[in-house]
């Protein structure tokens, strides 16, 4: 899928922008705040139904303004066009349409329009809870297994239903053997996401590990390892042997919802031992073996958003990136920078087409 056509209206700082794009490479420079990465926000919500950065929709929209509209033409590897519409009014529901048809679940545009992004806000998959790298695992694996992302809605809601019924018992209400059927469910339902996380992870793994040695020249000694309870015993055994736990704690203190990705250098938590350019380099990686997986699976390159590279990259670091996402691995690309020298620098003299572009108080020009 090839993004051709970007609209916006009242979204972030843009009260009405049209541009082309390049098949290729896509270069937005500017000042700081000047709103590079509000673009790649936008094109985040055509494949992903959301903001990368702002979880709630109506902040996205341009001041004082009642709506923004998010809108971009594709063309598919088959040479047709398809239309994607997404719209947000304070006070109702986002619509989201492919072609003028409105979508019934958001879910099932996700996987439609592959995509990866790289932004500094990324750190908070090493500095952050167990939650954040639950969710980058689970954002990955939805756009490529349509089944995953309807097992993690179905889990997450008798989730919230054992832990009702745990602050019921805990107060001497509710039915027990109501608990073994939410259990059966839990694990009907956990038991083939923990399988599909490991073997994602075990395969992003050597990807991983390839993608980190060509940015570090091989320096450094890294892994990626997936920690879960489930590894080594059952659903059904964890929950039986955690049920005190629960009932004293009024909630489920065990499951795949508990899960976490260790990441290590040189045998050490990356979070304490880690430099900043060691971490970010890290985090690249990880993100350039999520593509190559995206791409294998859905048999279409995905997008790749790169914002703010040179944010804690010393500069042969960034040369050894631009020179992995230039070749034939690699499809359509968007990347933000404050200056246009050193971007012009970088794909000049590469035979790709791209295209340079000014951001400046909400106005965007070719240059």
């Amino acid at each position: 899928m090839l993004l051709r056509k970007l609209s916006l209206i009242n979204f972030r700082n843009y009260e009405e922008l049209e541009i082309e794009c390049s098949e290729r490479i896509n270069c937005f420079t500017g000042s700081n705040g000047s709103g590079k990465t509000n673009l790649l926000e936008a094109i985040h919500y055509l494949a992903l139904c959301k903001s990368f950065l702002n979880p709630a929709d109506t902040q996205n929209i341009r001041f004082e303004a009642p709506f923004f509209v998010v809108q971009g033409e594709f063309t598919r590897t088959d040479g047709e066009t398809d239309n994607i519409y997404c719209g947000v009014k304070r006070g109702q529901k986002k619509v989201f349409k492919r072609n003028g048809k409105d979508y019934e679940r958001l879910s099932d545009h996700i996987g439609l329009i592959p995509l990866v992004v790289v932004n500094p806000a990324d750190g908070f998959l090493i500095s952050g809870g167990s939650e954040e790298r639950r969710r980058f695992v689970d954002s990955v694996i939805a756009q490529y297994n349509r089944n995953y992302l309807d097992h993690l809605i179905a889990y997450n809601r008798i989730l919230s239903q054992r832990n009702a019924l745990l602050k019921q018992l805990a107060k001497g209400q509710g039915d027990v053997s109501t608990m073994e059927i939410l259990n059966l469910q839990l694990t009907q339902y956990g038991e083939p996401i923990h399988k599909m996380r490991l073997e994602f992870v075990e395969r992003i793994q050597p990807i991983f590990q390839n993608y980190y040695n060509l940015l570090s020249d091989g320096r450094e000694s890294i892994s990626l390892s997936y920690q879960s309870a489930l590894n080594s015993d059952s659903f059904e055994s964890i929950l039986s042997q955690s049920f005190n736990k629960d009932l004293a704690l009024e909630y489920t203190t065990a499951g795949i919802h508990r899960d976490d990705l260790n990441f290590e250098i040189s045998g050490h938590p990356l979070r304490k031992s880690g430099s900043q350019g060691q971490q970010k380099t890290f985090l690249i990686a990880l993100k350039l073996a999520e593509y190559r997986v995206l791409d294998e699976e859905t048999k279409r390159k995905p997008m790749l958003l790169l914002d703010d590279i040179h944010d804690k990259l010393d500069a042969d670091r960034v040369y050894r990136l631009m020179e992995l996402v230039c070749s034939d691995q690699f499809g359509q690309l968007f990347i933000t920078d404050t200056g246009s020298g050193r971007m012009n620098v970088l794909f000049k003299g590469r035979g790709l087409p791209y295209r340079m572009y000014e951001v400046a108080q909400g106005n965007v020009k070719i240059i």
